[in-house]
């Protein structure tokens, strides 16, 4: 009975790290459902929004071998870019060769800290339909009276700002697993099918918003030199240091509908 008690405490024991990790897991995971009152537009949008395209490089055999090289972790799309496009010959008789190469001082990750959604963002258009003297019920839909640009940004100055957004928006990307870009237009004309009833003597209105995605997190910095000794290529990063930043990063192609009915004109 003792050995049946004792085995049962030890597998207790084993199991209580790995419910731990997985209970942790399920907290990092957030649940970006789209809310009803969101729909796609992309196929309405009189205006065409060019389509984004994440900059995921695959890294080329030297550029991994490089940041394989240094504990610091590189991720820098455009970075990655120029060690894909660079050549280095491995020659035998360069063994006694020495030099560092300043490639100057770089965004080199991002670390995300959180992403939250707005699903109402910034306000685009408002339809309304005045019923009060009418008896029978109106119909309210959307169409959007005039062309907006919605665009987001960092809060915040700092350097490298481009090369910072395309980080911060892959980030973003994958936890929301929604279309992101810092520039978007809903155009004139734009109409959906949704329907509101307006009951008499109600006033009707139908507010629509560009959702965006909030961002936060750390950007690391460090100066890059590409080195040589004794035949072998490395990375060297130093005086490397880290930033706190924000982002705001509109869905594209998408609009919150908020419905409100009253009895006077708001």
């Amino acid at each position: 009975m003792k050995r049946i008690v004792l085995a049962l405490v030890m597998f207790l024991i084993l199991c209580a790290p790995l419910q731990a990790m997985a209970e942790g897991e399920s907290e990092g995971k957030k649940d970006f459902t789209v809310p009803s009152s969101v729909l796609p537009i992309s196929k309405e949008n009189t205006y065409t929004n060019p389509t984004q395209d994440l900059p995921y490089l695959q890294p080329s055999t030297l550029a991994q071998e490089l940041l394989d090289s240094t504990d610091v972790k590189i991720e820098n799309p455009d970075l990655i870019r120029i060690f894909n496009e660079s050549t280095i010959n491995d020659s035998k008789l360069a063994i006694g060769f020495r030099a560092s190469i300043y490639l100057g001082e770089w965004p080199l990750a991002y670390e995300s800290q959180g992403t939250e959604v707005n699903w109402e963002y910034q306000k685009v258009n408002t339809n309304y339909v005045d019923n009060r003297g009418g008896r029978a019920p109106q119909k309210l839909a959307y169409t959007q009276e005039q062309q907006k640009r919605v665009s987001g940004g960092l809060t915040a100055k700092i350097p490298n700002s481009e090369a910072v957004k395309k980080m911060m928006m892959i980030k973003a990307a994958e936890h929301t697993n929604l279309p992101l870009s810092f520039d978007t237009v809903i155009g004139q004309g734009t109409r959906k099918n949704n329907t509101y009833n307006i009951a008499p003597n109600q006033v009707g209105y139908l507010h629509s918003y560009v959702p965006a995605a909030n961002e936060k997190g750390k950007v690391t910095y460090g100066e890059v030199y590409l080195s040589f000794k004794g035949g072998k290529r490395k990375l060297e990063v130093k005086n490397v240091t880290q930033q706190g930043v924000g982002a705001w990063i509109p869905v594209q192609d998408h609009l919150s509908f908020g419905f409100v009915a009253a009895n006077q004109p708001k």
